[in-house]
């Protein structure tokens, strides 16, 4: 599907982000696995859509489309209404009068910064990259990409990678998640330390992850939520409980870190000295809840390292200010990126713009030995037939190869004199 196009005017981008949504509302947009293939065949349904893509995250819901229909705002109402088709008027509504639109140079440009992480929420976090990748593959598999989307996705990939090993733009981490695995790195942390993990949602898993990820494997669970206690502990390999029998957990631990939106803090001086079961060495607390969820007396009355949330602010800060001197090196990376996409694309055109001549040079072949040359042919010896042929063959792949060499040294070189 949408092997031939016009023009790259025909690649748009339907974004809606935390650039023109509050976040929270976002989460309305976002579209689960299980309907992703049928939201985006909808899409495909729709008069004039060739291709599609979604790519979604915390902090944007964009549709990359083949489209050779203007998007204007009856577009964006019958394209909103085929993918949430289950949607309040309400929310239909606020997408058509919040939704950007990029169209040609400037969507490919704007899909280059998403990659390369300039556009985040949070500059210069890489795993932007990743999902850009996963979500064109999911889609792939859906059966709703083509030849437009995998060369813009294609150079996208390129273009985050270049920008991300040249620059220092993802250098240094902002991300408390980040900063605080750092932090407990710094500390030299055994890989068989005991690990209780207070809480299971986003900030508890991301964190727990980098920890499997750097060979850390003890770790016990405690959360509000048995079933998703169950999930994260299913994922580390690990036991679980209920938030209710942390204050009568005896086995010990070497590092908490907990995370929970608890008003009053769940760990009070009671609850800790039990948990210390006799043990009086050094322990580590990472706590990444706000407001905090270690009692403060807790500092004054045991031996104890604390990494919180506010301790890491300034360390961000920092960092978030060292990564924005990155930017203009990141654009200078972005534009020439984009004029090799100029050249790639042009020439692409020109590849799918042939496609046909194969079988129109077969189609005069069959016409000249069967009818025209039919008498003559006849005439020949096996021997010279057999040279004819091969003459014949040899000619068919100049035909391709020739004019495609020609064509693409004309744009290399039309693209050197601008």
């Amino acid at each position: 599907m949408g092997e031939i196009y016009r023009s790259l005017e025909q690649f748009r981008i339907i974004s809606l982000s935390h650039k023109n949504l509050p976040v929270e509302d976002l989460g309305a947009f976002h579209i689960s696995d299980e309907h992703l293939a049928t939201r985006l065949s909808a899409l495909i349904h729709l008069p004039g859509v060739e291709e599609a893509m979604l790519l979604s995250t915390c902090n944007r819901v964009e549709f990359l489309l083949s489209s050779q229909v203007l998007i204007d705002r009856p577009f964006l109402e019958r394209f909103f209404q085929a993918v949430y088709p289950d949607m309040a008027l309400s929310g239909l509504q606020l997408a058509v009068d919040r939704a950007l639109i990029y169209s040609g140079e400037d969507a490919v440009l704007h899909l280059f910064r998403v990659a390369s992480s300039l556009d985040s929420l949070i500059v210069g976090e890489r795993e932007i990259i990743t999902q850009v990748r996963n979500a064109y593959e999911r889609c792939h598999e859906c059966g709703v990409t083509g030849d437009l989307l995998r060369l813009v996705i294609k150079k996208t990939i390129e273009t985050g990678k270049e920008v991300y090993s040249s620059t220092n733009i993802s250098r240094h981490p902002v991300s408390v998640v980040s900063l605080a695995y750092r932090k407990l790195r710094d500390l030299n942390v055994k890989l068989n330390a005991r690990f209780i993990l207070i809480g299971a949602g986003v900030t508890i898993t991301t964190f727990a992850k980098f920890l499997r990820k750097h060979g850390y494997t003890n770790f016990v669970v405690f959360n509000r939520s048995l079933d998703r206690a169950v999930t994260l502990a299913a994922e580390l390999n690990a036991v679980c409980h209920p938030l209710t029998e942390l204050p009568e957990y005896t086995d010990g631990f070497d590092v908490i870190v907990t995370c929970t939106g608890s008003s009053e803090p769940l760990i009070t001086p009671e609850v800790y000295g039990n948990l210390l079961a006799g043990d009086t060495k050094r322990k580590i607390v990472v706590d990444l809840a706000v407001p905090g969820d270690l009692h403060k007396e807790i500092h004054a009355l045991y031996d104890v390292h604390v990494i919180s949330v506010s301790s890491l602010r300034d360390v961000a800060e920092k960092n978030l200010r060292e990564r924005e001197k990155e930017m203009g090196s990141c654009e200078v990376i972005l534009e020439e990126n984009l004029q090799e996409f100029r050249i790639g694309f042009r020439a692409r055109q020109v590849e799918l713009a042939m496609q046909e001549v194969p079988r129109k040079v077969r189609e005069i072949r069959e016409v000249a030995l069967n009818e025209v040359f039919a008498r003559d042919l006849s005439a020949m010896d096996d021997a010279s037939k057999k040279v004819l042929s091969k003459v014949i063959d040899y000619l068919e792949k100049k035909y391709i190869s020739v004019p495609m060499k020609m064509a693409k040294e004309i744009l290399l070189e039309e693209s050197s004199q601008k």
